[in-house]
């Protein structure tokens, strides 16, 4: 590969799939909107969800859950109150 051709080449192109994993771990943290069924899946620990509901995960930047409520205000209050910067995941 010449200097041009890798000096055009996308950063991600050149990540690990580990060094992509990470990044913006500790900094942001992904809010998504998951069903009772994707919540037991993500926090094994919980039960008798109702099904049919909407919940908000917290996630952190490598996927590890951090939270989980069933207000999507909640969930951007909590990673803002854990210094991390929130972003919504479609």
């Amino acid at each position: 590969m010449t200097e041009h051709e890798n000096a055009v080449t996308p950063a991600a192109a050149r990540m690990s799939a580990i060094e992509f994993a990470r990044l913006g771990d500790g900094e942001v943290a992904y809010i998504r909107q998951i069903d009772a069924e994707a919540a037991q899946d993500l926090f094994p620990a919980l039960t008798g969800l109702p099904k049919g509901i909407d919940l908000y995960a917290v996630v952190s930047a490598d996927g590890t859950p951090l939270s989980l409520t069933d207000s999507r205000n909640s969930a951007v209050a909590n990673a803002i109150q854990n210094d991390l910067q929130p972003v919504s995941v479609h």
